[in-house]
């Protein structure tokens, strides 16, 4: 079987010292992880589009504001198989303002597999109490900050 590289687009939400990641776990790390909500990038379709379309069809809130960041190529292992990525980074604000007042809540994938949005500080992440994908992510967001 060939591998592919994926083409993915997410977007960085602030909330006050807090950003909005979607809780994962890998069984075979046996590591919880969190990742800004968006993702794959259809063919034809620009990454900035892919990130309105994704939020709109993940936790039904359209975005405003949003801004190019960055991009990175995450080569990573999930499930004990390779993956590879090129992730388009964008930031921008939830049209949605109610999603602001809770402290977490459920988002829905294409095949309506629920997983857990929550807003997370970003100290956790500068601490290495969480851990935070795709890999410099963290960078880039400490490198904009400065």
């Amino acid at each position: 079987m060939k591998n592919n590289i994926r083409p993915i687009a997410v977007c960085i939400v602030h909330k006050n010292d807090s950003i909005l990641v979607f809780e994962g776990y890998d069984p075979v790390k046996k590591e919880t992880f969190y990742r800004p909500l968006g993702g794959a990038i259809e063919f034809g379709e620009h990454s900035k589009s892919a990130v309105y379309r994704e939020f709109k069809e993940e936790i039904g809130s359209n975005l405003n504001n949003v801004n190019y960041l960055g991009m990175l190529e995450n080569i990573f292992i999930y499930k004990g198989k390779p993956h590879h990525e090129l992730v388009t980074i964008y930031e921008g604000d939830l049209a949605n303002k109610l999603l602001y007042k809770r402290k977490s809540f459920t988002g829905y994938e294409d095949d309506n597999s629920e997983f857990k949005v929550i807003w997370i500080p970003f100290e956790v992440f500068k601490a290495g109490e969480a851990v935070l994908y795709p890999s410099g992510l963290l960078d880039l967001l400490l490198d904009k900050s400065n």
